[in-house]
């Protein structure tokens, strides 16, 4: 699979790039900075682009630039992913009175991008974290929910090189709704018990 990952610069992509390549995954690292995404390749052993260069050509897109860029980013490269899938793995979260809660917003992240694409649009990994990639596979489950049968499918075989458990298709892209708010339950778990939780699915 030919994959490329925009916002592969930062920990999460970066980790997930390192991960994808060491499965024999044809990668290239996207990023606003092409001589950024070049350093970061090398690293790897991957190719290194700028955003709009890297989706030229893959099968799938990985959507992992920061929260808060999301959505531009999205916009801003709509006509030139056209009709490629985009595995949206960004989770918007905000913080009051020190815990991390779910957006406000009645649409998850991947949903709204849906909204800016000719693309189908997945949603998942949300439960995996940057460190825990770094060092390797993540512990636990890695869930994926989508409409589009083909594009869910892609992630779902991107997906099961990440974990230790299984790659779970979990539903329609509605379910993205859930998968992003787990991300605030994760990060107040790790918090108060200073661990890495992951997600495990179990009686499957």
């Amino acid at each position: 699979m030919k994959v490329a990952v925009l916002g592969g610069t930062g920990a999460f992509g970066s980790a997930l790039a390192a991960r994808l390549v060491e499965t024999g995954m044809d990668v290239t690292i996207g990023s606003r900075d092409r001589d950024r995404a070049a350093a970061t390749a090398a690293k790897i052993g991957s190719a290194g682009a700028t955003n709009a260069d890297a989706v030229a050509g893959v099968d799938l897109v990985v959507l992992s630039v920061e929260a808060s860029a999301a959505l531009s980013t999205t916009a801003e490269l709509a006509d030139v992913i056209g009709e490629t899938p985009v595995l949206s793995v960004a989770s918007q979260i905000r913080f009051e009175n020190r815990a991390a809660l779910p957006s406000d917003d009645p649409l998850s992240l991947a949903e709204r991008a849906q909204q800016l694409l000719r693309s189908p649009v997945v949603a998942g990994l949300h439960s995996l974290a940057a460190r825990e990639l770094a060092a390797g596979k993540a512990e636990g489950d890695a869930l994926v929910c989508g409409d589009d049968d083909a594009a869910k499918a892609a992630a779902l075989e991107l997906a099961s090189t990440l974990v230790t458990g299984r790659a779970l298709d979990a539903g329609p892209l509605a379910g993205a709704r859930a998968l992003e708010g787990m991300t605030a339950v994760i990060v107040n778990l790790n918090r108060r018990y200073r661990g890495h939780a992951g997600l495990q699915i179990v009686g499957l």
